[in-house]
């Protein structure tokens, strides 16, 4: 139970990260790509402090190098890219039903809420599985 509630603690850590990034970039930026910027920089920001959590609190993963590090980290992103998809869907798809940014940032939500549940099982069985690296 305590596995459970803080992955779902570091979840809305890096969703309320992304989120936030977003509306600083809408904020900022105003040009005709304003959303899908501001979507793909706020999945970058998320992703990388998610990983940063989950490495070292969830999976207790401790790499041997840098190299090992980034090969963790580039499997990780491989997940992140199937879970990614189901993320955008909502938010993309949110924005273009309702045509409001707060709408469009509950999609974001609702789609971070269901690809981070898949997220943790691909990353349990295929990022850090200690067979792997062993």
């Amino acid at each position: 139970m305590k596995l459970a509630f803080t992955y779902a603690l570091f979840a809305l850590i890096a969703t309320l990260a992304n989120i936030s990034i977003q509306d600083v970039v809408v904020t900022l930026y105003s040009g005709s790509f304003q959303i899908p910027i501001s979507i793909i920089i706020g999945t970058g920001v998320g992703l990388f402090i998610k990983y940063v959590l989950d490495k070292r609190y969830i999976f207790h993963f401790q790499a041997v190098n840098a190299m090992h590090d980034t090969r963790t980290f580039m499997l990780y992103l491989l997940m992140g890219i199937l879970t990614t998809s189901v993320f955008w869907g909502f938010e993309f798809g949110f924005d273009w039903w309702f045509h409001s940014k707060e709408l469009r940032y509950l999609g974001g939500v609702i789609g971070l809420a269901i690809g981070y549940f898949a997220k943790y099982h691909l990353d349990k069985h295929f990022v850090f599985r200690k067979e792997i690296w062993s």
